[in-house]
């Protein structure tokens, strides 16, 4: 019975998810699909989004937008309000990676995963606050394990990561008199083309499997997102998936020591054995996003 009445709490509402071409953000759009809300679905590649909504059981809009554009996505926004109604969920999903030493990364690069993970959430959250105020709406902010605790040669990730997680504990407390909830999602290795293409340096590889075995289990993005779903439904504070990841919060503050501690002791033996390089972003999204980049430096390029 509990389960039934969650469940009608989402059908026929706008729910809004940003990265949803490929996933767990396209995981996550059939989840709540299948919960009955009506989507409003988010990418820059265009292609892969098309592809995937057409294939939803629900009314479905998507927009291919730069989730770091501002003007795009207020325009995105009030398209969705005008379609679909006011959104009272938005998920703030997109994300990139790349891995690799600091020193060699690219600065364009580096800065482009903060914009995209960062930047592009709160410019996500701006976009529909007002529809949310509105609604009295529920906005969830996907993070991750790197929002605890970072790893070396993630730096960028990691920053993004614990950015997205202050962010969102400042717009939790500045939005709870204004019963808008806001939540956080935080994930472990999820199986997606990021996750697959790290493993294929063998540094970076090396480093998940030294970690303990739960930390370095990958889990499947349908599994993720019915959990992400659920804490949709209950309006969630945070929700954990695994759900061990929780504990890990009692043991934070510890942590920077034991990642140092085990740096110092396995970086120099992995550097023996194999070269550190950086990756570039990682995943079909990450390309697709620096192809889409590219494309807009072109398009600025040629306007001049």
């Amino acid at each position: 019975m509990a389960r039934c009445r969650r469940a009608q709490s989402l059908y026929g509402r706008t729910a809004v998810v940003t990265g949803a071409a490929r996933g767990v953000g396209n995981a996550l759009a059939w989840e709540l699909a299948r919960r009955g809300a009506h989507l409003a679905l988010l990418d820059h590649d265009g292609d892969a989004l098309r592809r995937v909504a057409s294939s939803l059981p629900t009314e479905v809009h998507w927009w291919s937008v730069d989730v770091t554009q501002d003007g795009a996505m207020a325009r995105v926004a009030e398209e969705v309000r005008e379609r679909l109604g006011e959104a009272s969920v938005v998920v703030a999903n997109a994300g990139i990676a790349e891995g690799g030493p600091f020193a060699e990364s690219d600065p364009m690069t580096w800065r482009r995963v903060i914009e995209v993970n960062l930047i592009g959430s709160a410019i996500t959250a701006r976009s529909f606050l007002p529809d949310l105020l509105s609604t009295r709406g529920y906005f969830l902010q996907v993070a991750s394990l790197a929002s605890i605790g970072a790893a070396p040669l993630m730096s960028s990730y990691c920053a993004s990561k614990a950015g997205v997680e202050s962010f969102t504990q400042s717009l939790r407390a500045e939005l709870a008199a204004q019963h808008v909830r806001v939540g956080i999602a935080y994930l472990n290795w999820t199986e997606t083309d990021m996750v697959r293409d790290a493993d294929q340096y063998s540094v970076l590889r090396e480093l998940r499997a030294h970690m303990p075995p739960p930390a370095r289990k990958v889990y499947r993005p349908e599994w993720v997102a019915a959990r992400l779903a659920t804490a949709v439904e209950r309006r969630s504070t945070a929700v954990y998936a695994p759900a061990w990841l929780r504990t890990v919060q009692v043991v934070r503050a510890a942590l920077p020591i034991v990642v140092t501690h085990f740096s110092r002791r396995e970086l120099p033996r992995l550097a023996a054995r194999t070269s550190f390089e950086a990756t570039g972003l990682l995943g079909a999204g990450g390309r697709a996003d620096a192809d889409a980049a590219l494309r807009r430096a072109d398009a600025e390029d040629s306007s001049q």
